[in-house]
């Protein structure tokens, strides 16, 4: 079954889920991103088929209408999408597009009576793609420039009824996990989209995507931080009564670490997803590296948490009965989709470094003036030399942590600094060819991620030590071994953004890749040799 009980669904309206954040004037439960988070959080920790289902429908189906929606169409489709009486999708990903959305193939040309605009096209894996009545679409639209009067495709925003005729879908998708969810192909054969229905501007549709993405991305965190929670459960409930050797597992050193670990993983992952959303409650709007970040980090901390219960419960994990198999393969998804981590790892090292080069460019323009700015250069010198020497140069994390945390602050703000510096070496050798370097980036983002989790434990174990919480010294146990470790895979990151044996040694692995595949497989002869 590719969808989820029509009992469920029918508890699920009743309960308000299918408008959480929809203003109540428009019959949803108006929550804030932060009671969002805790409610998708619980979800998260019982189904997260159910959980893509809810989040398919408004953390991205509908959401556009809420960021970008006019009055008209907020009152039009808002009601009936809060209760559920009717379900919404969002459709950007073509067969030629997958991470590319400017890559997409589906048009929509103005009527020439201008009234509609007429869509054809196709997107496939489309989540509620087979039951959602409402549909976000993003399509290619002819727009003339008014300067050079060259016309030019760009994306544009669409709401789109199915009752608008010519909307029909696949199938429902065979797929590893999330079987609860209904993924289809959607098919558009001469849609009639009346023009009041573009969301935003026309031609606008790119950014309208990448909002509605970067806005939604934040749940995925909370999400996940429910699903490690339960799976934790599981196992300290495991290796809690298991006895070998005369011992119960979890007096062992090596089931320790790994319950260790699993903890703190799902503390930073918690700690991100908190923070992101308190930061978008108190009205921050520049929060997408944030949220990227936490996609990236909770999805892969979820699946490190699940794969090691299953270690942790031995053959009885493995075991459909246990129900963690279901919960592996429902979380393979959260590293590919809303923005595969491997392009949302570029996306938040290339962001970084486009703040930094905006900086180094007025440093540029004072040196064409060296006489008129000696003080601006003395000043960059002294911080270069003071950097150089191993001392801060900027501000420090100490004053806004407690007092028990003052290492860990410090150590934080030194990876900042490092960070910086490295940023600034790596912008200075490749300018803007920087984009290429995949391999240079990926270790940027790495260390940025890395980073974030220590400002983000840093900020949560504080306020439980100023709070004499009684869970105060366990965050804190948990902070510092998550800092020490972090800094440490910050730096070796950090390296491997230049040398030239790292250099060689990325050219040798790209070498060995281009050779794979000019092979169409591996390239060495069998053992056996045949």
């Amino acid at each position: 079954m590719e969808k989820i009980d029509d009992k469920t669904l029918q508890g699920l309206r009743d309960m308000g889920a299918f408008g959480l954040q929809v203003p109540t004037e428009f019959g949803g439960l108006g929550l804030t991103n932060t009671q969002y988070a805790r409610l998708v959080e619980i979800v998260g920790a019982h189904d997260l088929g159910i959980g893509i289902a809810l989040g398919a429908h408004q953390s991205i189906g509908f959401k556009g209408i809420l960021l970008y929606g006019d009055k008209k169409q907020k009152e039009k489709y808002l009601p009936s999408l809060a209760s559920g009486e009717k379900m919404a999708a969002f459709c950007l990903t073509e067969p030629s597009s997958g991470s590319d959305a400017n890559s997409i193939r589906s048009r929509a040309v103005l009527s020439p009576d201008g009234k509609h605009f007429i869509l054809n096209g196709s997107k496939i894996w489309i989540s509620n793609g087979g039951t959602a009545d409402v549909l976000t679409v993003f399509a290619q639209t002819p727009i003339k420039d008014p300067k050079t009067g060259e016309t030019k495709d760009q994306v544009t925003a669409f709401v789109v009824e199915r009752g608008f005729g010519g909307v029909t879908n696949g199938k429902p998708e065979k797929k590893m996990g999330i079987k609860a969810s209904n993924t289809a192909e959607l098919y558009f054969d001469n849609v009639k989209i009346p023009i009041e229905n573009v969301l935003g501007e026309v031609g606008k549709g790119f950014k309208v995507s990448m909002n509605i993405l970067n806005n939604g991305r934040f749940g995925m965190a909370a999400a996940l931080s429910g699903t490690m929670r339960n799976l934790i459960r599981k196992a300290v409930e495991h290796a809690h009564q298991r006895v070998q050797f005369g011992k119960t597992i979890d007096t062992y050193g090596t089931i320790q670490e790994k319950l260790a670990r699993m903890a703190m993983k799902h503390y930073v992952t918690e700690s991100m997803a908190y923070m992101i959303s308190a930061n978008m409650d108190s009205g921050a709007t520049d929060f997408q590296i944030e949220a990227a970040i936490s996609k990236i980090h909770g999805s892969e901390a979820a699946w490190y948490v699940c794969d090691e219960t299953i270690q942790i419960l031995g053959g009885m994990g493995f075991m459909k009965e246990a129900g963690i198999e279901r919960v592996l393969r429902d979380l393979r998804i959260f590293r590919i989709f809303e923005g595969t981590n491997d392009i949302l790892r570029l996306f938040v090292a290339l962001t970084g470094i486009q703040f930094a080069g905006e900086q180094l460019k007025d440093l540029q323009k004072v040196l064409k003036n060296p006489k008129a700015n000696w003080n601006v250069l003395l000043g960059e010198g002294y911080k270069r030399a003071k950097r150089m020497a191993g001392f801060t140069t900027g501000p420090t994390l100490v004053p806004h942590v407690h007092s028990e945390l003052t290492a860990e602050a410090l150590l934080a703000t030194r990876m900042v600094e490092a960070f910086g510096a490295t940023i600034e070496r790596v912008l200075m050798k490749h300018g803007k060819n920087i984009i290429n370097e995949q391999f240079v980036l990926n270790r940027i983002a790495e260390a940025a991620i890395e980073i974030y989790g220590m400002v983000a434990v840093l900020s949560r174990a504080s306020r439980a030590l100023n709070e004499n919480s009684p869970t105060g010294q366990h965050e804190q146990l948990m902070c510092n071994v998550f800092c020490e470790e972090a800094a440490g895979r910050i730096m070796g990151n950090l390296r491997g953004t230049s040398g030239s044996r790292n250099e060689a040694r990325y050219a040798k692995l790209a070498q060995i890749s281009r050779q794979v595949v000019d092979q169409g497989g591996l390239v060495q002869r069998h053992p056996l040799g045949f």
